[in-house]
């Protein structure tokens, strides 16, 4: 008797836990539902313009209530494309990080639509010591010939380096000198910048990331670098056109009074036969 309740009790624990399993593991499923938690992530660190290959792709279980905006899920269709930012390993991807479908791989893909790419040559100085990485932005300053006289005026503002050399990479920090840099560039300042090198000499000038005032300037000559020249005299102040004098009036012409001779004492003389009159 004492058996059979102690297998009755061991048949009543077995079913009890069983069905525990059973709700708890209906619970979880309910909670995170098969594959619709699962994101695509790199599976190792890309840098941007490379093509997408399976090797660079894989997905992970990502918590519902933090999934990142714009998350992808189907891993065979991000195959091939190509990267236009940075990623690192086990970051998720997202169409803001891709290039649109088609692009081949390369600087190509990373030019914004309505520019163009051009390469100038640089030095360790025109090149702001190496400081000047993809990613960054630049002023061009070119120097040249206005007048007889020698010149430096800033020709563009704000333009992004793509490349620097052969790499488009922007992680890095620390400066490298290279013989030429990539610049991005609207079709009218491409051809500002091929007349500037043409015309003169090239300096770059690293500005601030964040920082997006114009610095207006009305160029560097001798003159205004060593204090000779002189500010343009101000122009006198036009005047108001003069007034033609008023006409003035016809006045009454004077009446000329003609004086009469006063009557003079007249003497008769007599010579001889001749008779004469003399007054005085």
């Amino acid at each position: 008797m004492k058996n059979r309740r102690a297998l009755l009790m061991m048949a009543l624990a077995v079913v009890f836990g069983l069905a525990a399993v059973a709700l708890a593991s209906r619970w979880l499923l309910r909670q995170t539902p098969g594959g619709s938690n699962k994101i695509v992530v790199a599976a190792q660190d890309v840098n941007l313009g490379q093509r997408l290959t399976p090797e660079m792709l894989k997905q992970i279980d990502w918590p519902s209530d933090t999934l990142p905006r714009g998350a992808l899920r189907d891993g065979g269709k991000l195959v091939g494309r190509v990267l236009k930012n940075s990623v690192l390993r086990d970051e998720p991807l997202s169409e803001a990080k891709l290039a649109p479908a088609g692009t081949l791989g390369g600087l190509s893909a990373l030019i914004a639509e309505g520019k163009r790419a051009i390469t100038v040559r640089v030095n360790d100085v025109v090149g702001v010591a190496g400081f000047a990485l993809p990613g960054n932005f630049v002023d061009i300053i070119v120097n040249t010939q206005a007048n007889d006289s020698a010149i430096s005026k800033i020709v563009l503002e704000r333009i992004l380096v793509l490349a620097v050399a052969q790499e488009v990479g922007r992680d890095e920090t620390k400066p490298r000198v290279v013989n030429a840099v990539t610049l991005e560039v609207t079709p009218a300042q491409a051809e500002n910048l091929d007349l500037a090198r043409s015309v003169g000499t090239l300096s770059l000038a690293l500005r601030n990331q964040v920082d997006p005032r114009p610095g207006t300037t009305d160029g560097a000559t001798k003159g205004t670098l060593l204090g000779m020249q002189k500010p343009a005299a101000a122009a006198p102040p036009a005047q108001p056109p003069a007034l033609a004098p008023a006409p003035a009036p016809v006045a009454a012409r004077p009446r000329v009074q003609v004086a009469t001779a006063a009557p003079r004492a007249c003497v008769g003389v007599i010579a001889g036969v001749h008779r004469t009159q003399e007054c005085l």
